[in-house]
């Protein structure tokens, strides 16, 4: 068998593993939109034979065969050939170290995990998840085992799948870092409000969720995203749900009386899905046609959340589409907008939280999961250690568990080690969206004249969707924007910000 033959058996392997995965993905998006409560055990069935079948075909003798055959011969094949190689051959190793039972048993968990939460969620009470999340640990511990390689703490081995090659060893020096810079800056902003205050919603305000939906098709629409190839629903957490480029879900959630709540999830899901969009159709249901890495999905969140949804030329424009859907509701001028979207404070809940709050509530997260898994912290103890964490940080007591630990969908999906790649996603945004404007040579306001953001998707494609796994995501950034990733443009990036919006 030729070199050629021997690649093109190996990529359809491979397109059928991921072809399974698509539709694991398809089930998971609708058992969290609008599937029936009753269909709950079903599907938990369901979901796991499609990941066992997934992971029995990885790791085939035939399919583990090629994959090395191929790797031996690496120097032989095209970058694009190459990149899927790799990756396969990465993907593969970790596979063939997970016994079966152990996948069709996380796999099943994760299912039957998401109502329990959502229900403990809806009670308020996190002994209602306890016991389930303990299980969910457990079986992390038992992936840590199978996956731990010498020199990893077990809370590496977690990282390790959301963003290869970071560490503890890299985050805590990162998170410290930061730290120190956004405490004392929302000091100062906390302080500069006692001569500008925030603009207010008025209590008697209400914001029809019609209304609302109204204005975030707008808004998605207005980055670029095709709702001919994706559409748009309600989940208890917002989420995006990439099938392939030609059909892409996005979710958002909405609250009646804070019409910013949405407006935020949205931009954010949206700046995910036209990633998930913009991948290389050519190389869909393999490595060379899926996204890099969660921190890079996270910089461009991120990046049409803050950088572009959050700016004032973006409210220059989109006031008005505001004060037209919400017609009986106070009339906010665009600088009022501007200020309302980025009003900076302590504040409960992560997807709500604002620029500058906005890592500290991933840290926090992130030294939880780091006691558990690093620490041996039993599984009663997280609610005492987020509260003290949450008011020795934000100087808020926590009132209830919703507004606390409960909050996220994560624990319960097992995605134990995702949180810091938000952050991530920050700073990546700041340093890509420095370089957009170096290299096309226009400020945010040339880049959003004429109501057209084009000019932003254009860059973003060319530069990072169309790549998809080409390079790793430390590589990626650093072949975009000549510099490796680091935290400074962020940092200068807020400060600034913030600082012209509180007049310091």
């Amino acid at each position: 068998m030729s070199l050629q033959e021997k690649y093109e058996d190996f990529i359809e392997r491979l397109r059928d593993v991921n072809r399974f995965r698509a539709i694991n993905s398809h089930l998971s998006w609708d058992q969290q939109t609008m599937m029936p409560v009753k269909g709950r055990e079903a599907r938990a069935g369901i979901l796991a034979w499609l990941a066992s079948q997934a992971h029995q075909m990885m790791t085939k003798p035939e399919m583990v065969a090629v994959i090395e055959e191929l790797n031996n011969e690496i120097g032989e094949l095209d970058e694009d050939q190459a990149c899927n190689v790799r990756e396969a051959k990465r993907e593969m190793d970790k596979a063939i170290r997970l016994p079966p039972e152990h996948v069709f048993k996380a796999a099943e968990m994760t299912s039957t995990s998401i109502p329990v939460w959502g229900k403990a969620r809806e009670d308020k009470n996190f002994s209602h998840f306890e016991s389930t999340l303990r299980e969910l640990v457990s079986v992390s511990r038992e992936r840590i085992e199978y996956l731990r390689q010498d020199g990893q703490t077990p809370y590496d081995v977690l990282l390790d799948d959301y963003e290869h090659g970071m560490t503890v060893a890299d985050y805590d020096p990162l998170f410290a870092g930061l730290r120190e810079r956004l405490v004392p800056l929302l000091a100062k902003i906390m302080e500069s409000k006692q001569s500008i205050p925030d603009v207010e919603i008025p209590d008697s305000a209400s914001f029809p969720i019609a209304q609302q939906e109204e204005f975030c098709l707008r808004v998605s629409r207005s980055f670029g995203f095709d709702h001919d190839a994706g559409r748009m629903d309600t989940a208890p957490h917002p989420f995006c749900s990439g099938l392939w480029p030609g059909d892409t879900r996005i979710t958002t959630r909405y609250d009646v009386e804070d019409p910013f709540s949405c407006i935020g999830a949205v931009m954010h899901e949206t700046g995910h899905g036209l990633y998930e969009q913009g991948l290389p159709v050519e190389h869909c249901f393999t490595p060379r046609g899926r996204a890099i890495s969660l921190g890079v999905h996270e910089s461009q969140s991120r990046l049409w959340e803050n950088q572009v949804g959050r700016s004032r030329e973006y409210w220059n424009m989109a006031g008005a589409w505001f004060r037209e859907s919400f017609d009986e509701c106070p009339e906010y001028s665009d600088d009022e907008l501007f200020r309302i979207i980025n009003r900076a404070e302590p504040s409960f809940i992560r997807v709500e939280a604002d620029e500058v709050t906005y890592n500290l509530h991933v840290m926090l997260r992130y030294e939880v999961e780091k006691a558990i898994f690093n620490d041996g912290m039993d599984i009663s103890e997280i609610p005492k250690m987020w509260n003290s964490l949450f008011l020795e940080w934000f100087g808020l007591e926590v009132p209830n568990d919703t507004l606390g630990c409960l909050q996220d969908i994560h624990w319960s999906m097992m995605a134990f080690g995702y949180f810091p790649t938000y952050t991530l996603g920050n700073l990546y945004a700041a340093q890509l969206m420095e370089k957009m404007i170096d290299d096309l040579g226009m400020e945010m306001s040339e880049l959003l004249s004429e109501q057209d953001t084009s000019v932003i998707l254009n860059w973003l494609k060319i530069n990072i969707h169309e790549r998809g796994m080409l390079y790793g995501p430390n590589k990626l950034i650093e072949v975009v924007t000549g510099k490796l990733p680091n935290s400074e443009p962020f940092l200068s990036y807020v400060e600034r910000k913030y600082g012209k919006i509180h007049g310091f």
